[in-house]
């Protein structure tokens, strides 16, 4: 039974540093999403290989070797890191799973339609194919939704939405 004293927690305050708390949840959207990616690639529902983001210094041929993937897993893991600060900066202000969602497809649009085959880093849209296409435009969806929610979640007291646990 409740006295009406107890301290609630409050996930929302001033406590909580931003910049560490983007590090982590880049970190863990990397990890993550980075596995799920990884996974798709193994699975064959997409072309574009895990480490894609070191394509451009590495020959295509040897992304496949083991060491290769760990370096485009971790490379993952620091674009994810970089969009966690980008999306606190730029944002932030937003509630809700939308502008995360826009933000894992801005991104992808931007790997995938414009700078990715301009730098080298993914193959021309048209050489990819539409399984590709979709599979890692759903995956960035997700890894964008994950971001934005999660650091919307934290700024802005969603907490405070949930319903109070019943005290049966």
């Amino acid at each position: 039974m409740s006295d009406g004293n107890e301290k609630k927690p409050d996930f929302g305050d001033a406590s909580v540093v931003p910049a560490l708390y983007c590090l982590k949840i880049g970190t863990a959207a990397g990890a993550i999403w980075g596995l799920f990616r990884w996974l798709a690639v193994s699975m064959n529902l997409t072309k574009v290989p895990a480490a894609f983001l070191i394509d451009p210094w590495v020959k295509r041929s040897a992304l496949g070797a083991s060491y290769w993937q760990i370096a485009g897993f971790a490379a993952f893991i620091l674009m994810s890191i970089v969009a966690a600060y980008v999306y606190y900066g730029l944002l932030k202000p937003l509630r809700g799973p939308v502008p995360g969602l826009l933000f894992g497809i801005g991104w992808w649009a931007a790997c995938y339609a414009a700078l990715g085959p301009m730098i080298g880093a993914v193959q021309p849209p048209r050489s990819v194919g539409w399984n590709s296409w979709l599979t890692d435009l759903c995956v960035f969806a997700l890894w964008g939704l994950f971001i934005g929610y999660s650091i919307a979640f934290e700024f802005h007291k969603e907490i405070s939405r949930e319903p109070e646990p019943s005290s049966a």
